[in-house]
């Protein structure tokens, strides 16, 4: 079983207790918007991940204070902040989003593998802005509900992708955030060159790109702004830095004037 099968197997036992238990509230605030904020940026942009582990690096930071990372995070010129909630393979929980969303007034990505629409309705009730679809791992009638449901709520979506085939289908979506994970979630490998390879297909005039997975020196952001990508998500790097500030601040490059 791959990675992503074992991890959506859980989410699915997740949700069922999720329905018994949860009763969403009626959202009070707008949420931000992320494509407006990133999109006409000179400067590449960085979502900065709060992640205390992952199925593939084991332990990463597990001590973590949530709040007091968003702020470091926010001081050194994030331009949002995501906040990994899976519990079991990555150790984080919704009171972590909540007490970000308390601390920072950054848009704030709920990192998590959607598959039901309660978990949208809770991800807006913790202070969320942004959901995450991983296309490889919903139907395609799935991620066009899901993805209609929360641009119903004011928010905004990250549609992932990791090839052409699930391209064509965040594109059929309209979707105007296009995450490309250069982490094959199946075997967990990084390569950057899909960013460079997705991204010729896509139109970044009116899609912001974001890269993700592997940015871990000034070269890898260069090398994603340099294909087009407006913004990029980094997790591990900015979680293992002693010098948050000085790391981040390194991979705000300029944005690449993509040719089309």
């Amino acid at each position: 079983m791959t990675f992503l099968a074992r991890i959506l197997e859980e989410k699915q036992m997740e949700i069922a207790t999720l329905k018994q238990t949860y009763r969403p509230t009626i959202a009070q605030r707008k949420p931000i918007s992320l494509f407006d904020r990133f999109q006409q940026q000179k400067q590449l942009q960085i979502i900065a991940e709060i992640k205390r582990a992952s199925p593939s690096k084991g332990m990463i930071n597990p001590d973590v204070v949530p709040a007091e990372q968003a702020k470091m995070y926010q001081a050194a010129g994030a331009g949002a902040i995501s906040v990994l909630t899976d519990t079991p393979f990555f150790k984080g929980t919704m009171d972590d989003l909540a007490a970000v969303r308390e601390a920072v007034e950054l848009p704030l990505l709920n990192k998590d593998f959607i598959l039901d629409e309660i978990q949208i309705d809770r991800a807006a009730d913790y202070g969320a802005d942004v959901i995450l679809l991983i296309v490889a791992a919903l139907e395609k009638d799935r991620l066009h509900a899901l993805y209609d449901y929360a641009k119903s709520k004011g928010m905004d979506v990250l549609v992932e992708v990791h090839n052409e085939e699930e391209l064509s289908q965040a594109q059929n979506l309209g979707a105007n955030i296009i995450g490309i994970n250069n982490r094959n979630l199946k075997t967990f490998e990084v390569d950057l060159a899909v960013t460079e390879r997705l991204i010729e297909k896509i139109d970044t005039s009116a899609t912001l790109v974001i890269s993700e997975s592997g940015i871990m020196v000034p070269a890898d952001a260069e090398r994603a702004a340099k294909a087009g990508a407006k913004g990029i998500l980094v997790g591990e790097t900015l979680m293992r830095a002693d010098d948050v500030a000085a790391i981040l601040g390194t991979l705000k490059v300029p944005v690449g004037a993509k040719q089309s």
